[in-house]
């Protein structure tokens, strides 16, 4: 039994707050103290070249890991820009970057390079991040190291709250950061965000080196710094909420029409596709199949406050639909590139539904005695693909290259390999 297993059965490990024993966080009859205004009070927004590099030297004679947090204006902008970049660093004290005044955060970037970043869910803010020029070498992940670490709640609130004993105001995570000027209550909660990430992050250092994860960590967080951009999305506009509900071939072909109108329409414009024509109207539209704009304006969605004008353009993207030739509708459903859907396994191969019932029910054995999420300790699709197509002779390293191959890590093929090789030999499997 390995350390991690060790200490995740040791239910003394947590306290009611969630804060890591014997390490200074704050207990659950402490009450948490609120954080009001950073150290050295709000920054000024850096909005010019001149200023930008005052920053840069700054933040590169800093000494330890850097905090970074960007902030973006999902909901209001099309697109996932990123509209403020905080930042935080021994030395250097906290820097608020408008990345619209100053797009081109590379030497910055650079300053960086090789320096630890601290970010909390680093995959929602690495994108917007990469599209300024800033892309980390070294990160640590506070999120993920909370769910490793087996915290029952892994925002940042709660962590700073459970670990730390610090309340964060969380009042303006969802405000339209595109605005110009940003109001000081915003940039207040914006230097906050980075006002404790290293210090929440050393915390978690321990912690998981306590339980005997921090290898894991420091492989999960190399492998989130080293991976590729992700791929475009292929046929976006099958993820329309309600899509379930389109069966027909042309009828798929009018929310394709719709949504790609719409997405040239909102990125022109700059403004959140849902702003222009929600998804529910889409979806109406392609179901009903509109003769006409006087048909179309009966529609959900596409009442008294959509113009002439725009309904005439919708409708015109429901008769090009209309008018595609059998061979240009689009097919119904994704092309399937890995298993089937798990529901559909008992009646395509029995073998692999016995193999897969006793994968699962291993896994969460293994996760619960782990203390941390199943996900985490190896994604449902690696189960389910090699259950689907286990090797030809199950062992131990056959099991394990299979999971290597799936792009598991090296902790989570030790982990795992020992539950994916006894259900995929059991006897009913």
């Amino acid at each position: 039994m390995t350390d991690a297993h060790d200490t995740a059965a040791d239910s003394s490990l947590r306290t009611t707050g969630g804060a890591p024993p014997d390490d200074g966080g704050s207990s659950a009859t402490e009450a948490p103290i609120p954080l009001l205004e950073p150290r050295e009070g709000i920054p000024p927004v850096i909005a010019d070249e001149t200023a930008l590099a005052r920053v840069i030297a700054a933040f590169e004679a800093g000494s330890g890991p850097v905090a970074v947090d960007a902030e973006r204006a999902s909901g209001y902008r099309y697109g996932q820009r990123a509209y403020l970049v905080q930042l935080r660093r021994e030395g250097a004290g906290t820097a608020l970057i408008d990345p619209v005044a100053c797009p081109d955060l590379s030497a910055l970037g650079d300053a960086l390079s090789g320096v630890e970043w601290v970010l909390h869910a680093a995959t929602q803010d690495l994108p917007c991040l990469r599209e300024i020029g800033m892309v980390p070498t070294r990160l640590f992940d506070t999120e993920l190291a909370g769910r490793l670490a087996g915290f029952p709640r892994v925002g940042l609130g709660a962590m700073v709250e459970g670990v730390l004993g610090f309340v964060l105001e969380k009042g303006h995570s969802a405000v339209d950061w595109s605005t110009r000027p940003l109001p000081e209550p915003w940039l207040r909660y914006a230097a906050l965000d980075v006002e404790l990430l290293v210090d929440l992050r050393d915390a978690l250092e321990k912690e998981l080196d306590r339980q005997g994860k921090l290898d894991w960590a420091r492989q999960e967080f190399d492998a989130i710094a080293s991976a590729p951009p992700p791929e475009p999305r292929k046929d976006p506009w099958r993820r329309t909420s309600g899509m379930h509900k389109v069966r027909r071939r042309r009828q798929l072909a009018v929310v394709r029409e719709l949504w790609q109108t719409r997405d040239r329409i909102a990125q022109r414009r700059d403004v959140s596709p849902g702003k222009v024509l929600g998804d529910t109207a889409i979806v109406e539209a392609a179901l009903a199949l509109p003769a006409n704009v006087h048909a179309l304006a009966a529609l959900n969605g596409f009442g008294h406050r959509v113009g002439k004008r725009q309904l005439e353009q919708w409708q015109a993207a429901v008769d090009r639909a209309k008018g595609l030739s059998e061979a240009q509708l689009p097919q119904p459903g994704q092309p399937v590139t890995g298993p089937p859907p798990p529901r559909a396994w008992a009646d395509k191969d029995p073998a692999a539904a016995a193999r897969l019932s006793a994968a699962r029910a291993g896994v969460s054995a293994l996760a619960e005695q782990l203390n941390m999420p199943q996900e985490n300790l190896i994604t449902p699709d690696t189960v389910r693909r090699v259950c689907w197509e286990p090797p030809a002779v199950v062992d131990a390293e056959s099991v394990a290259a299979a999971l290597a191959g799936h792009g598991a890590r090296a902790w989570q093929v030790e982990q795992v390999t020992p539950v994916l090789v006894e259900a995929l030999s059991a006897k009913d499997a």
